[in-house]
């Protein structure tokens, strides 16, 4: 008599066609997210106190005879669009990095002291230096966020337990602390300083020359491929540490590797466009709702996400205001707040 041989399990089959059916879920919303990004795109270029068809904005693109349709495109929208878009992707990867690795769901770059580290650099470079053209004072903002960075790093791997999320964040208030009140001071020294730093501190797109974003454009380049390389670990983290380990993921390395994304992203885009708030904390939290726990999902769709919120505060701000317009980290704020505590809401809806 021959035995039936046991049947396979069906678990296995079952949990591969969740995982391709999730997979293909995210390569919806992922293409859903691009083609949101390239309307958001379009509408930068042809809405502001002077509408622009698509034959005016094709005809700017590829020509520079000298119109008022090619100079508006060519001078104006089209650099402030591409700044928004880089500075856009920088935030929001930055943003759902922030959240994995301090494990804190508003943290933003303020939590790390980024924006004060890229603040103060801006003031010191007029206020020591002399420094006083945009391309020159921007780097100095660069560099500021990036001492912040390594020293809110360096910080938290000093003390007991390594760089930690709670160290990390701690370390990241003492260091905004730090850089505000050095701010503050060299502020009140210098008037030129002031004037700078008041126009920078709010936030804004417009007047960077293309040029700028251009030079910026590798730094982030550079650090959206380190996002990347960080999820993989950074998903294993939000399991625990212990189970970081046991899993072959070397704790310490990861989180310097993110927390040298955190300050390319971070640095590069809060000094070409200032302190701008809500990207990355509302842009993580619509990925996270869209993505689930996946940070190698949640990274690239809050990258999409806070390129679109920019572009989309940008485009409003200018016609909310006509002929005049509102910078993009006012919009920002007007828009996020209320966005934020909906989704507050909501999550606390579903823990009821």
């Amino acid at each position: 008599m021959i035995e039936a041989l046991p049947a396979p399990p069906a678990g296995k089959p079952r949990i591969r066609q969740v995982a391709s059916e999730r997979a293909r879920k995210q390569r919806r919303v992922t293409i859903l997210l691009v083609g949101s990004l390239a309307l958001a795109v379009l509408l930068s270029i042809s809405l502001g106190a002077e509408p622009l068809g698509p034959g005016r904005i094709w005809h700017g693109l590829w020509h520079n005879s000298g119109t008022e349709g090619d100079v508006i495109v060519r001078s104006l929208r089209l650099p402030r669009t591409v700044t928004a878009l880089v500075a856009g992707l920088a935030l929001g990867a930055a943003g759902a990095l922030m959240q994995g690795h301090t494990r804190n769901p508003i943290a933003d770059p303020v939590v790390l002291g980024i924006s004060a580290g890229a603040g103060m650099g801006v003031v010191a470079s007029l206020f020591l230096v002399g420094v006083s053209g945009l391309y020159g004072y921007v780097w100095f903002g660069f560099l500021g966020a990036a001492l912040a960075g390594a020293l809110v790093y360096s910080v938290g791997a000093l003390t007991r337990g390594g760089a930690t999320p709670v160290t990390l964040a701690l370390a990241g208030a003492a260091a905004h602390a730090l850089f505000t009140a050095l701010t503050a001071g060299m502020v009140l020294l210098d008037r030129q300083a002031l004037e700078t730093y008041r126009f920078w501190t709010v936030g804004s797109v417009s007047g960077q020359p293309i040029g700028l974003t251009l030079q910026a454009l590798p730094f982030i380049a550079v650090g959206l491929v380190l996002a990347a390389l960080n999820t993989p670990g950074l998903n294993a983290l939000s399991l625990g540490e212990d189970v970081a380990r046991t899993l072959g993921v070397r704790v310490g390395l990861n989180r310097a590797l993110g927390m040298a994304a955190i300050t390319l992203l971070t640095g590069t885009a809060v000094a070409v466009c200032g302190p701008i708030g809500f990207v990355g904390l509302v842009g993580t939290h619509i990925a996270r709702n869209l993505s689930g726990p996946d940070y190698r999902w949640i990274t690239a769709q809050a990258a999409l996400i806070g390129a679109v919120l920019m572009l989309a505060a940008d485009t409003l701000g200018r016609l909310v205001a006509r002929p005049g317009e509102l910078q993009v980290g006012i919009m920002l704020a007007l828009i996020g707040a209320p966005v934020f505590i909906q989704l507050v809401r909501r999550r606390q809806a579903v823990r009821i």
